[in-house]
């Protein structure tokens, strides 16, 4: 390369780096704020003029201006509101007639995307729910509100999904699939072709364009279907969304990207979506799946991309776990990291849950609990093996020594004498948010952002977000989801009989219960015994699970059972399917520790909306509180009708029990009371 080739940044440091800037490169920073942006650009002109090049300013945005006035500088001004058409177009003009050799200073930008909202959409049709729901949130919040980080997204609008359906040779079978008859049995088949299709070259070409436009930073492609997140049908982690860690070749990079887009159209056919649309009467509608393409919120660190924290959050706490709490006042389910372990209910892990009118309040009291019911596991973006990582705390600790875990986490002391005692070294963390709640006013801003979130609503709104801190440690909020959230609300209030024996309890419990005040009528009892359950093998505890689907039927029904509902790790709970269960009026999990059954308080899980949306009331009981109490012989000395019922099921007798009797359930949020009596 000729030495009049060479560029530089002004900056030794980066130069040394980047070997130099080349005539003809294009240097894009992705920073926190606009005074870090200008720690490169200042260097940059000082640097141009000492060398008495011809320097270009284009401005643009609405933060000031980047460049003093000087009459050495040529300043074009544009208005980016005329579009990316008009925008480019003038571009093209300037760099024409300030012709070879110019040195071109850009205002930020990432004030061009709400301007160009429409133009960052590749194909026609709807942008879908989840898409209108982040735009509609951060306009109600207000895009200029500082602590909103600015999101970076396009939109692939549903008639691409249409037209990969028609350009494939598909649509017979398409038709099949919406028919009674075909609604399951051809989805398999359509899931598996479209998973191998192929896109049109007019949108292959929309695509590389997007993949360059991002770079090498790590990307999200989100369902946004036309019926999810809408008021009543939340389609909680019924359609995929999928990380793109989107490292290698641009080849390498788009073969990714369009491979997550198959994905989440073929999930459109899971097995579990088509169960939700079914139950909710939605069969019939027209379902076309449009997409939400964003830059992942976060930080680069060695080898990891995570952001500080994520979570969800709720306008209305459906779920409170002490008299004094307001249902209003909202609740936040927070994880360190990726915000995947904050929506799914993973094995073994505690999200940390606030109640935003007492964030350090928790459901559970003491260090040993806090430990045990916190998070042990992050997830991660590992950017060397180009793939989403789970990974433990104690590893991301070890490996990334640099990150300052102070905000989220506190030293565990104990644990660490210990390490100590066996010859080795290392921090011990519990994540618990302490620091970040006590000493900054993230829950009151939080608080205030669902306040006008749901008054604009006028309805519960359910919220996705990621929280990280800038250079300067100021606090940055991205909303990337926002959706209507079916809250039961408090209900009525009910008068709970007074001095009842215990022989008349089936179980009785102090708080940790969902569904408000209520007064339920009920048939029937499911009982999944802990007792002789976890001798099962796996495959039997399966099988016993789809038992329960069979089960599944219009009479009121109490189920009641050893950890987790839901669960994907047999040895933790019953591994029902939401659809299995999704008729019963009342659902209870009850800790086992002997066995290793515990619940897992799921407020703000996708498994939480299931039941929300369903109207189930939930509770858990953990035994070790000396206010619960279950009534184990009543259930022993009451008449299994699982053989009349299910003749063929006899071999489950022992592990489970059909109890058919009249039993009510009362429940006061004011006391934090349940009791089911018989």
């Amino acid at each position: 390369m000729a030495i009049f080739d060479k560029a530089s940044s002004g900056l030794p440091g980066l130069d040394n780096i980047l070997l130099n800037l080349r005539l003809g490169d294009n240097v894009v920073f992705q920073v926190d704020s606009i005074e870090s942006y200008c720690h490169f650009v200042d260097p940059f002109i000082s640097q141009a003029l000492k060398d008495n090049k011809n320097l270009v300013y284009i401005r643009f945005a609405k933060h000031p201006a980047l460049v003093k006035p000087n009459k050495k500088i040529k300043t074009y001004k544009l208005d980016a509101n005329l579009g990316f058409e008009s925008f480019s177009k003038k571009i093209h003009e300037i760099v024409t007639r300030e012709g070879k050799g110019a040195f071109y200073v850009f205002d930020c930008l990432s004030d061009l995307l709400s301007a160009w909202a429409t133009d960052l959409m590749i194909g026609t049709g709807f942008i879908g729910g989840k898409t209108l729901g982040m735009l509609l949130a951060r306009k109600i919040v207000g895009e200029e509100d500082r602590l909103l980080e600015p999101h970076d997204s396009f939109y692939i609008g549903s008639d691409v999904f249409y037209t990969y359906i028609v350009e494939n040779g598909w649509w017979d079978l398409w038709l099949e699939q919406k028919t009674p008859a075909g609604f399951f049995n051809k989805a398999a088949e359509l899931k598996s072709k479209m998973l191998e299709g192929k896109f049109p070259e007019e949108i292959t070409e929309k695509f590389q364009q997007m993949i360059e436009y991002f770079g090498q930073s790590p990307i999200i492609v989100r369902s946004s279907s036309l019926l999810e997140d809408s008021f009543g049908n939340a389609f909680a982690g019924k359609y995929e969304s999928l990380f793109c860690v989107n490292q290698g070749s641009p080849e390498e990079r788009y073969q990714q990207f369009e491979d997550t887009v198959r994905q989440v159209f073929a999930s459109t056919m899971n097995e579990d979506a088509l169960n939700y649309r079914l139950q909710r009467g939605l069969a019939g509608q027209d379902e076309q799946m449009a997409l939400l393409v964003q830059r992942v919120s976060g930080s680069y660190h060695k080898k990891y991309f995570l952001p500080y924290a994520a979570g969800v959050g709720f306008s209305y706490n459906t779920f409170v776990w002490d008299e004094n709490m307001d249902p209003q006042a909202g609740m936040l389910r927070l994880v360190f990291g990726l915000g995947t372990r904050a929506v799914n209910r993973v094995e073994g892990d505690y999200p940390a849950l606030v109640a935003l009118d007492a964030p350090l309040k928790r459901p559970y009291a003491g260090m040993d609990n806090i430990k045990k019911y916190s998070q042990h596991e992050v997830d991660v973006l590992n950017i060397e093996k180009n793939m989403l990582e789970t990974i433990s705390l104690e590893q991301f600790v070890k490996e990334e020594p640099a990150v300052d875990l102070g905000w989220v986490g506190q030293r565990d002391m104990a644990a660490e004498e210990k390490l100590v005692e066996l010859g080795l070294s290392g921090q011990a963390w519990a994540i618990t948010f302490e620091k970040l709640l006590a000493q900054t006013d993230f829950a009151l801003k939080m608080k205030q952002m669902f306040q006008a979130l749901s008054s604009a609503y006028d309805y519960p709104v359910d919220v996705e977000f990621t929280l990280n801190f800038s250079a300067d440690k100021n606090m940055q909020i991205n909303l990337v989801q926002c959706r209507p959230l079916q809250a039961r609300g408090v209900g009525g209030q009910v008068v709970l009989p007074k001095d009842l024996p215990k022989e008349k309890l089936v179980f009785s419990s102090k708080g940790n219960f969902m569904g408000g005040n209520v007064s339920l009528k009920l048939k029937q009892l499911v009982f999944i015994d802990s007792r002789t359950y976890g001798n099962l093998l796996i495959k039997e505890k399966y099988e016993l699970a789809r038992l329960l689907g069979r089960l599944n039927d219009d009479a009121p029904t109490l189920l009641v059972g050893p950890g987790r509902w839901g669960t994907r790790d047999p040895s933790l709970g019953v591994p029902v399917k939401f659809a299995e269960i999704s008729k019963v009026k009342a659902l209870v999990e009850i800790d086992d520790p002997d066995r290793g059954f515990s619940p897992e308080l799921s407020f703000g899980s996708h498994f939480f909306l299931d039941l929300v949306e369903s109207d189930i009331f939930y509770a858990a009981l953990f035994m070790n509180n000396q206010e619960n109490f279950f009534n184990q012989a009543w259930i022993d000395s009451q008449e299994n009708c699982l053989p009349d019922l299910l003749p063929e099921a006899g071999k489950f007798s022992k592990n489970l029990k059909i109890i058919q009797a009249p039993l009510t359930l009362f429940s006061d949020i004011t006391r934090q009371v349940v009791v089911c009596l018989t």
